[in-house]
């Protein structure tokens, strides 16, 4: 019996032995992170960093291969973390805690103190992502959305990213540092990131991360991965190390006039920022980085005695920091803040709404979009007031002219820019027409699409900057903000000219300049798994380079390829025509115009029973004419057909034409009196069987409140007036060649029509309108008849065109086909 009872009391005493080293705490060894970093107790903040710098270098894991390395890194990281934090050491020397956020009543025991000597917290024990510390569910990143939205806007601010996973202990003892650096960085504008390398391996792969836990540093889409000591500090300056290092320049009284007098060639704002310390704030250069397309950043320290003479003469003061914004006139700042603690929303709001010149220069088509948008709504208009000059010198009075004339300017729609004749010389062309091209010229113009169609109002007698030339101008203005329709005269203008292009080698020198940097920096930390996607990167663009070089150099300098005999190119379809020159601010749904025909069975569910609110646009045609006139149609609505409340129809007038007349009849108002007597003096002439002539007619027909709107075909062509026979002779041989109611490419045009009737009719519209061309020789040609449709469609969607309302539509048996 003694066996077992003996074996009882050793089980006993072994427990209670363990149960005891667990609630003593001396017991187990507690973490002193003066032991850790070998400093005493009273120590110096010089001597902990000194002895922490020692000890991360000797057991840093890339350079130390002994297997707790890594462990013992991280108690350095961890104890300089502590100690170097005031409040943190107070706390472990009073309490012997390591977390600030516990209370302080009393010290931690029992196995509390076993579980933080170990490093274990309450994420040991759970196992979702809910379940993590400092919320990193707010910051996890996804493929999908790192692609369309981190790596886009890593070009205007810098990423701060966490590579983890759930089972990831090591990680948690970054956790607190994490937590006050992402609290610090992202109050400055740096986007912060957390990865899942469980989840998001493909994510973790693109990013060349393979282990947990890592921090990447992501900045105009090159990803740069952290090596130092994870501290507050360290993460700060790794953030700022991202950043370019010529993005703000240090100003003093020997070139701060230079500096504000380089915005002609720069065309920018410049932003001078005066404060007392020596760098230059992590904020300030934020803001430059973001705001580096639009503004030039310079810096002032207030504490060099060769900044005294700047300060005075903008009077500025020591107590805060200042920040003074210019645009063209250096005298005297555009803008000006000042506070001591400038909040980042408050700074972007300041560079934002000063982002351009009164009077900036195109030299791009992106600073065209941007400053004079395409117009989106009726009470969103933006009227860009553009001077066509020059850049030599007896130009220079009347651009001086133009900028003051700019600067009193208060109307808030309309906005100021000048282009020069010599680099944008096919947007100058397309709106001085065959005009003096040399003489400053002023134009009103307010964009209408994104493929560069506009309207505009040249004023006349040029600009030399005369009381007479401002007069005039504030009158055109004054005239336009009462009637939108005061410009008249529309016009395709052509991309702009990038002006800027001949500084993409010395932006590339600087890039490869960066990467030089970071390919010194992986050598020495990384290994080359890490290394190869940038390697990679350096020798295709060396590869390509020399490559382009050999083969010029190889290349016979007289050698001429013999060029290709041009084969016979069909002619382009309606879709190619329209899709090629036309986009609007909706962009189309499809790449073609879909027409149908309008006959007896369509006539009900696409007018009669047209849904509230649609409109059927509807083309007035003759089988002669059908070819050109479709063609020039879907040229001419292409740009509306992204619009899911317009449809798209044609009426053949040969064989619908007394549902045409009696529409007209239902309402008188709808054809001028002039026309009805010519159209009436015409039938009389041709005999009993002449009919009115409504092809070139469009009509946008509202089925459920029951009005239509008329285009009538309008001359606006420079040819000479030709008549109509031989217009419709080519049409008709042109149809003949087609041989289908549709079109191949882009419309697609149902028609139910017989092909024997279409003959049949064809051939009585030819006849017929060869004996009125015969009558009247001035008719217009079937190319012009729909020149201005596009403008028309413009004020259809405004709804300033007049309504012609009706009792009720033609009945179904006016749109059967007319019986010969």
């Amino acid at each position: 019996m003694d066996g077992p009872w003996a074996l009882l009391r050793v089980c006993l005493v072994v427990w209670v032995s363990v149960v005891l080293l667990l609630v003593d705490p001396s017991a187990a060894g507690e973490f002193d992170p003066y032991k850790v970093l070998g400093v005493g107790r009273k120590a110096s903040q010089p001597e902990i960093k000194k002895a922490y710098k020692q000890l991360a270098k000797e057991w840093h894991p890339d350079k130390n291969k002994d297997p707790g390395a890594e462990d013992m890194f991280i108690k350095i990281s961890k104890s300089y973390e502590i100690l170097s934090n005031e409040e943190r050491r107070s706390n472990f020397d009073r309490f012997g805690q390591m977390d600030e956020n516990q209370p302080h009543s009393q010290p931690a025991q029992g196995f509390h103190g076993f579980h933080n000597s170990f490093y274990f917290d309450d994420s040991f024990f759970h196992f979702s992502r809910s379940g993590r510390d400092f919320a990193d569910s707010k910051y996890l990143l996804h493929f999908a959305q790192y692609n369309s939205e981190v790596l886009p806007d890593s070009s205007k601010r810098p990423y701060l990213i966490k590579i983890t996973s759930e089972w990831c202990f090591t990680c948690i003892h970054i956790e607190p540092v994490w937590k006050e650096a992402v609290q610090e960085l992202e109050a400055l504008g740096v986007g912060i990131g957390v990865v899942d390398i469980g989840y998001e391996r493909r994510l973790a792969n693109q990013l060349g991360a393979h282990r947990t836990p890592s921090i990447l540093g992501l900045i105009n889409g090159r990803v740069t991965v952290f090596h130092g000591a994870v501290v507050r500090e360290h993460l700060r300056q790794f953030v700022e190390s991202l950043l370019p290092q010529r993005q703000v320049e240090k100003v003093t009284d020997s070139s701060y006039m230079q500096f504000l007098n380089s915005w002609p060639e720069e065309n920018k704002p410049t932003v001078l920022l005066f404060d007392q310390m020596a760098d230059v704030p992590l904020l300030f250069k934020l803001t430059a980085f973001s705001y580096k397309d639009y503004v030039r950043f310079g810096y002032v320290d207030q504490g060099l005695t060769d900044t005294a003479e700047v300060q005075s003469q903008y009077n500025i003061n020591t107590y805060a920091p200042t920040m003074l914004l210019f645009k063209e006139n250096t005298e005297k700042p555009a803008d000006v803040i000042q506070a001591k603690g400038m909040k980042k929303q408050i700074i972007d709001e300041f560079v934002s709404n000063n982002r351009f010149l009164v009077a900036p220069r195109l030299v791009n088509q992106k600073l065209f979009d941007e400053l004079c948008p395409v117009k989106q709504f009726h009470r969103r208009r933006k009227y860009c007031v553009l001077l066509m000059t020059s850049d030599e010198d007896w130009f220079s009075a009347s651009n001086s002219a133009f900028l003051a004339f700019a600067a009193a300017n208060t109307r808030e729609v309309v906005r100021f820019a000048y282009v020069s004749h010599r680099s944008q010389q096919p947007l100058c062309s397309a709106l001085l027409k065959d005009r003096d091209a040399l003489a400053p010229q002023v134009v009103i113009l307010e964009r209408r699409s994104n493929s560069g169609k506009v309207v505009y109002k040249d004023v006349l007698g040029g600009w030399n900057g005369s009381e007479d030339d401002r007069r005039r101008l504030n009158e055109h203005l004054d005239i336009l903000q009462s009637d939108p329709t005061y410009l008249s005269l529309g016009a395709t203008l052509p991309e702009l000219n990038n002006e800027l292009a001949s500084m993409f080698l010395i932006q590339w020198m600087y890039t490869a300049y960066d990467y030089v940097g970071q390919l010194y920096t992986d050598l020495l930390y990384s290994n080359w798994r890490e290394m190869m996607p940038i390697m990679s990167l350096i020798f295709s663009a060396l590869f390509i380079l020399f490559g382009t070089v050999i083969i010029q150099a190889f290349s016979e300098p007289g050698e001429e390829k013999p060029s290709k005999p041009k084969s016979k190119e069909p002619p382009k379809s309606a879709e190619g025509s329209a899709g090629t020159e036309s986009t609007s601010s909706r962009a189309p749904k499809k790449n073609f115009v879909e027409v149908t025909e309008l006959t007896d069975i369509t006539y009900t569910s696409n007018l009669v029973k047209l849904k509230p609110g649609h409109i059927n646009v509807v083309l007035v045609l003759t089988d002669a004419s059908r070819q050109v006139l479709l063609k020039k149609f879907a040229k001419e609505v292409y740009s509306f057909s992204g619009s899911p409340t317009l449809h798209y129809s044609f009426l053949n007038v040969d064989k619908h034409h007394a549902w045409m007349a009696s529409l007209l009849e239902s309402a008188p108002d709808a054809v001028l009196g002039e026309q009805r007597d010519e159209d009436e003096e015409d039938a009389a002439e041709g005999g009993a069987k002449a009919r009115a002539d409504y092809t070139g007619y469009v009509l946008a027909m509202n089925g459920h409140k029951k009005y239509f709107c008329l285009f009538r075909p309008v001359f606006t062509g420079d040819e000479a007036d030709q008549s109509r026979s031989s217009d419709e002779d080519a049409a008709t041989s042109a149809a003949g060649g087609g041989g289908s109611s549709g079109m191949s490419n882009g419309m697609r045009s149902r028609s139910r029509s017989s092909s024997g009737s279409s003959h049949r009719s064809r051939s009585r519209s030819r006849s017929s309108s060869s004996s009125r061309a015969r009558q009247r020789p001035t008719t217009l040609q079937i190319h012009h008849k729909l020149d201005r449709l596009n403008l028309w469609m413009e004020r259809l969607l405004e709804g300033t065109l007049p309504r012609h309302y009706i009792s009720a539509w033609p009945g179904a048996d006016k749109i059967a086909p007319d019986k010969k």
